[in-house]
């Protein structure tokens, strides 16, 4: 491998953000040496070299050296960065808020999480049912579960008079979690802790015991072994998890992912089964049923149909089934096949996901990505259209059937996570709870635009920036989107964007081809071999913010994350012109591997497989990131960034991608990898979260050459 050089400028030390000066103080720097191991894999007759393969055991010493020797490389750049230590300063600054989530009834207690501010996890705390706040105790604290904070709460579940409950936890941010389980009164642990669950929630049924997912613990270890068949299990309480009950999975009823749950009546479990990350079956079980039968539902794994209530047979499900925008639909459980289907919500022109509470349904819109909120009653009569504070997000309208009030949240860009309450009944909504940032939201503002993709699309895109902003293509401007697995990305707060807001920076956000904005129409159109579309749409993006002088490339960062990380991946090999500054984030880079760990096999309905077909091959091998990097080519200023143990993402695909960046770059610009260690698919601390985010921006401007104010004034 040809030793490439990097050359830290010393950044100038004007007190306001301007270009800094290009002549001043350099440093060189060597990227490590990685080994290329001869390797070659063969698709369709055609030869296919592999020589980083060696980078996939990330528990070799060798893999160790080399995450060891670029972090050395990498935080050596960014601890030269003089700015870097204000700016996470900064970042606290805006993090330390008290964060205070939305109460609920639990038995005779209400429960809410709050977070002082820079806590590394929220607390989990409790008040009798007819007292307040005043009269919290703490339930559960997730900061004295590990010293260094790298064990969080990943979920709990009570049972419904309130005395028992199981919670999950992740260490070091791993999808594989442990349930523990307490007697709810007197907190104490009544039973040893279940091991080796994933991807699961928790369902009791009674006292007597609950319902949760798992796979077998795969022969090539947990973080990066191959998880294929999923399956719900029943514990008893009490029971060693040995002799726990398999209901559902396993090789006769092979499933990548299932799911279960008790409904609110206990009369029934329902159970979802799905080969991808989206589509599923749906089957119900009626648990007074000495045989166990199991009734089905929606039966396309290609279609999604998810349960919202149900009166005793009458279940109401919502369907994309004939009906690409969803709508919700009553079934008998005596006669449930598709063609005796009702609706009760028809499908519109614009996105339905469906909740239920207190004896209502309330239909959640996207109309052009933003919250629109409607309440049907139970046989889907518009009862009133509820009027939101702003154009946002909202999220939460979903309570018991007896419940007389609920809570929502609202947010958008500029407008941080605001609680709300909501009588059913009347519809009033008032304020239950506002975050107070560091920060004037009348100093910003949102636009929304639409643009045209290279094949004409009209793709819709947020801009957020300070208002009275000069168009003069020198705003440091960071385009982030995802595009894909139907998610859809609508407005919402980060207290930590505002650090980029404040000091002249642009915020673009494109609801690409492949998520779920517009539809199932929307998502198929970023998908297999329609999947260029998104980075189309992406490019198009960027293209449309430097024509309208929002930035140019020399102040353009991309970013993304998971399959954004991808997104940003295929877009700076194809473009390498296009921005200054690249951020992929535990991305999948390898499209010829991804399917072969851990869980990445339900990712083919999205990505298609290089086993499929020899054009599919082709297809994936044209603009998988880690394929489609060109010896000698000039690429952005790049910090990829992954961690350790992330075990749904696996580090070799950034690992693999870095080191072959480095082979092939020939330019100025730093081309580099952040390992972060005991962390996962995600941070898993505020401290993590804020280190991450301050390297991520440290290290766009530096390279674009541009030093923040960060609260500092400006010079004369």
């Amino acid at each position: 491998m040809i030793k490439q050089h990097l050359f830290l400028i010393t950044l100038s030390l004007s007190l306001f953000m301007c270009k800094t000066d290009l002549t001043t103080e350099m440093e060189v720097w060597e990227y490590p040496q990685t080994a290329k191991v001869n390797h070659v894999d063969k698709y369709h007759g055609v030869e296919v070299e592999d020589p980083y393969r060696w980078l996939e055991d990330d528990r070799s010493e060798e893999t160790e050296a080399w995450v060891e020797a670029q972090n050395k490389v990498t935080f050596g750049f960014l601890d030269k960065i003089g700015f870097r230590s204000e700016l996470k300063d900064r970042l606290e600054s805006l993090m330390d808020y008290e964060r205070i989530s939305a109460p609920f009834k639990e038995g005779d207690f209400e429960y809410y999480s709050k977070n002082d501010g820079l806590q590394n996890h929220s607390v989990i705390y409790r008040y009798p049912v007819g007292k307040s706040e005043e009269q919290a105790e703490v339930f559960l604290d997730p900061n004295s579960f590990s010293e260094d904070a790298t064990i969080a709460l990943r979920g709990m579940n009570f049972t419904q008079d309130g005395k028992l409950c199981a919670y999950m936890i992740t260490e070091g941010g791993s999808d594989w979690r442990k349930v523990i389980v307490i007697d709810a009164v007197s907190k104490d642990i009544i039973e040893d802790t279940l091991t080796n669950v994933k991807f699961s929630g928790i369902s009791w049924l009674g006292n007597e015991g609950f319902y949760y997912s798992s796979y077998d613990v795969p022969e090539k270890g947990q973080l990066s072994g191959k998880t294929q068949y999923h399956k719900l299990y029943f514990h008893k309480l009490g029971a060693d998890q040995k002799t726990d009950e398999l209901i559902f999975g396993g090789e006769k009823q092979p499933n990548r992912y299932i799911g279960g749950f008790v409904t609110e009546d206990q009369n029934y479990l329902v159970i979802s089964a799905a080969q991808n990350t989206s589509g599923n079956q749906l089957y119900v079980m009626r648990l007074n049923d000495p045989k166990r039968t199991l009734i089905q539902l929606g039966d396309d794994y290609m279609q999604n149909c998810d349960y919202v209530e149900n009166e005793g047979d009458r279940f109401l499900l919502s369907t994309n089934i004939d009906a690409p925008n969803y709508r919700v639909v009553e079934v008998n459980l005596n006669n449930p096949s598709q063609d005796t289907w009702k609706d009760v919500i028809p499908e519109s022109e614009n996105v339905l996901r469906a909740g239920s509470g207190g004896g209502k349904l309330f239909g959640n819109y996207l109309v052009d990505a933003k919250t629109a909120i409607k309440q049907f009653d139970l046989q889907g009569k518009l009862e009133r259209n509820i009027e939101l504070p702003d154009v946002g997000s909202a999220f939460g309208f979903g309570a018991k059937r007896d419940d007389k009030e609920l809570y929502y949240t609202f947010t958008s860009f500029t407008y941080p996570s605001t609680i709300f309450k909501y009588v059913i009944a009347s519809g009033q909504s008032t304020l239950y709870k506002k975050s107070e940032v560091d920060f004037d939201p009348a100093d910003y503002e949102t636009k929304q635009i639409f643009y045209k993709s290279k094949d004409g699309t009209k793709v819709p895109m947020f801009i957020v920036m300070k208002k009275g902003i000069q168009l003069n293509g020198k705003n440091p401007t960071y385009l982030y989107a995802y595009g894909g697995f139907n998610v859809s990305l609508t407005p919402g707060f980060s207290p930590m964007r505002i650090a980029w807001l404040e000091n002249g920076g642009v915020y673009a956000q494109p609801n690409l081809r492949g998520g779920g904005e517009y539809g199932e129409k929307w998502h198929l159109a970023g998908t297999k071999m329609n999947k260029q579309n998104v980075f189309d749409d992406f490019i198009a993006a960027g293209e449309y913010l430097i024509k309208e002088g929002y930035t140019s490339s020399d102040y353009l960062a991309i970013a993304g994350g998971s399959n954004g990380g991808l997104l940003v991946g295929a877009t700076m090999t194809q473009r390498p012109d296009l921005a200054k500054v690249a951020l992929p984030a535990v991305g999948v880079m390898d499209m010829l591997r991804y399917h072969t760990f851990t869980a990445g096999a339900g990712w083919s309905a999205d990505y298609g497989t290089a086993e499929d077909s020899p054009e599919m091959f082709e297809y994936l091998r044209k603009y998988s990131p880690v394929h489609a990097l060109k010896p000698g080519t000039a690429y952005p200023a790049t910090m990829v960034t992954t961690a350790d143990h992330d075990d749904r993402v696996v580090p070799a695909h950034s690992f693999k991608f870095a080191a072959k960046l480095q082979e092939c770059h020939d330019g100025p610009n730093p081309v580099m990898i952040r390992i972060q260690t005991k962390a996962g698919h995600g941070s898993v601390s505020t401290e993590q979260q804020i280190a991450l985010t301050a390297d991520m921006y440290a290290f766009a401007w530096a390279t674009m050459g541009v030093e923040p104010a960060l609260g500092r004034k400006v010079a004369d």
